[in-house]
């Protein structure tokens, strides 16, 4: 970490304060603070929608990076063609099934195999081919694509509300190559289960060498039957007997869609959510120097079990939508546009297998994290210090950051009527900068004075801000991060 600039004040956070965040910056670590004028009219930013830039071109790869080194796709001799909406009439809804074994029906998953076999064997520069269809991710995560108007500015489909119907897109047309290719209309992506119990291994489908959803460039010792860590930190293991990795896993579900989501900017804005950095680390090769290929945005796409991790974040977004915040909660802005929002208008669903009406285990109260005793034992007294920002996170930092003062009983009682939004406390930590070309991973605990104390997935976690390597070592990440206890 470079420095951790917050401030100890409240205040209200609107859904427009927040720019889109772009991770592949041209500013040096050196420059500091908020990239000086060039953040002035971030607000205003905020409300434009992004247009890219159709011309690509080859941006910095983090050190010692695997070829092939060219992201861009080859030249179109046409001009884009503007999506129309499958015809439901003439269109069938496909389900996305389980990866996992215990799920019961194999054969959506050895389709899924002769599709990425088909793919692969189609000639690199073939825009289906497996190659370029993961070279679309790369293209998007190296700055090669750059904003209309703005040729100073990259576009990111990480760090901001553009990750998830970005990825619905991309997995859309994936599976919809791989459906013509197959000649089967009806083909739908196996997903990853990995937030149930019997799903948090890799699946046997993708640890066959034989296969063509094998990928070399995977940590050995997290091939199957190893549990999938969703809390796991680069270089860390926690050796965990099977029991206890599955109970640390739902109680990190639980904070992540539940109490850590509960409002929209909490679920849609933030860099770690749904596990999107912790199992692409765990599943990449950590012998690497960049922990290819899922452990590292530019490859990511070269895993065939990358696609299946994103349809289970779809999965999880939708379950999110239903389950969570609920249609018309009142609990702020959540994305609204019916073009990227229903799955049925793409025509595919999703199903999980024969106990598909059983609720999710991380919605079980028993997965709520407890909170661990003997954390604050000053009680209510003041710290002894208090922090000046910036500030290098090269050790831990406690700060005192004040509360808004409590709501008269009967006017907090007309709020929670009226707008139960005003009634959510969320911790912001802004500013943060960080190095593009290194893992960063970091941990917020509130009201823990002994917070080694707290146990992964704690209920004194606030949440975790997580990081994967990006082009260009000395080149800054610029976001922010929002926690609820």
């Amino acid at each position: 970490m470079h420095a951790l600039p917050v401030t100890n004040h409240p205040r209200r956070h609107r859904p427009g304060d927040d720019p889109y965040l772009l991770s592949c910056s041209d500013a040096p670590l050196s420059q500091g603070g908020d990239g000086g004028a060039a953040s002035s009219n971030k607000t205003a930013r905020a409300r434009w929608p992004i247009v890219t830039d159709q011309r690509c071109a080859t941006r910095e790869l983090p050190p010692l990076a695997l070829p092939p080194f060219h992201c861009c796709p080859p030249p179109s001799p046409s001009e884009p063609i503007p999506f129309a909406f499958p015809d439901p009439a003439t269109t069938p809804l496909r389900t996305r099934r389980p990866a996992h074994a215990a799920a019961g029906d194999a054969d959506h998953v050895a389709k899924y195999a002769r599709a990425v076999a088909l793919k692969k064997a189609l000639p690199p520069l073939d825009p289906r081919s497996f190659h370029q269809q993961a070279n679309i991710h790369c293209a998007y995560c190296t700055g090669a694509h750059r904003q209309a108007g703005r040729s100073d500015l990259g576009v990111e489909v990480h760090f901001s509300w553009l990750f998830f119907p970005f990825h619905r897109a991309y997995l859309y047309f994936f599976e919809r190559i791989a459906a013509k290719l197959l000649g089967d209309p009806g083909f739908a992506l196996p997903f990853w289960a990995w937030d149930v119990p019997e799903g948090m291994r890799i699946p046997d489908a993708f640890a066959d060498e034989a296969s063509p959803l094998y990928d070399a460039m995977r940590e050995p010792a997290h091939a199957p039957p190893k549990l999938g860590d969703l809390d796991f930190s680069w270089g860390e293991e926690k050796n965990l007997t099977d029991d206890q990795q599955v109970l640390l896993n739902l109680r990190l579900m639980y904070k992540q869609m539940v109490s850590g989501a509960r409002l929209p900017a909490l679920f849609l804005g933030q860099p770690y959510r749904a596990g999107d950095d912790a199992m692409p680390v765990w599943t990449g090769d950590q012998s690497l120097f960049n922990v290819e290929d899922m452990g590292v945005y530019y490859s990511a796409g070269r895993d065939p079990i990358f696609y299946a991790h994103h349809a289970n974040i779809d999965r999880l977004w939708e379950a999110w939508r239903r389950d969570i915040i609920g249609a018309g909660s009142g609990r702020g802005p959540d994305l609204d546009d019916p073009d990227m929002l229903d799955g049925d208008r793409l025509r595919y669903t999703y199903n999980a297998g024969a106990d598909d009406d059983r609720p999710q285990p991380w919605l079980d109260p028993a997965a709520r994290p407890p909170a661990t005793p003997g954390v604050n034992p000053e009680g209510g007294r003041r710290l002894g210090s208090v922090v000046s920002f910036h500030v290098s996170l090269d050790a831990p930092v406690t700060a005192e950051v004040r509360r808004p003062p409590r709501a008269r009983r009967w006017w907090r009682s007309l709020l929670e009527k009226s707008k139960p939004a005003a009634q959510e406390e969320v911790l912001v930590v802004e500013s943060i900068e960080s190095d593009a070309g290194e893992f960063v991973r970091f941990d917020v605990h509130v009201n823990a004075r002994e917070f080694r104390k707290v146990p992964s997935g704690g209920r004194d976690m606030a949440g975790s801000f997580a990081t994967l390597k990006h082009p260009g070592g000395g080149k800054v990440v610029r976001t922010s991060m929002r926690g609820w206890r």
